[in-house]
């Protein structure tokens, strides 16, 4: 595997953690009745989620252009991560609103 498509591999596995305890930081705000930093940490998993993006766009226009990479364990980690951190904030915000009817 060459550097490059490992930097993109561990941009996303880093920035879709990042997301995710982002994500979780606002879902516990938003327990908390302190909306302003809930919206503030979505926003934050949102930039993060933005970021893993651009990693794996890279990835797949590499891809698209015939420069097939190898598929390791690492690869599939690396997109369960950020699906994963997707489906988590995504569910956050859910959480996050309803909490703001109940508020």
């Amino acid at each position: 595997m060459n550097e490059q498509n490992l930097e993109a591999i561990m941009g996303l596995i880093i920035h879709g953690g990042d997301a995710k305890s982002s994500a979780m930081e606002a879902l516990q705000a938003a327990k908390e009745g302190d909306f302003a930093t809930a919206d503030e940490k979505i926003k934050q998993a949102e930039t993060a989620l933005n970021e893993a993006h651009h990693s794996q766009t890279g990835l797949l226009t590499q891809e698209a252009q015939g420069n097939h990479m190898e598929v390791t364990l690492l690869t599939v980690h690396s997109q369960d991560h950020l699906m994963t951190s997707i489906a988590f904030t995504d569910l956050a915000k859910e959480i996050i609103d309803v909490y703001k009817k109940i508020g």
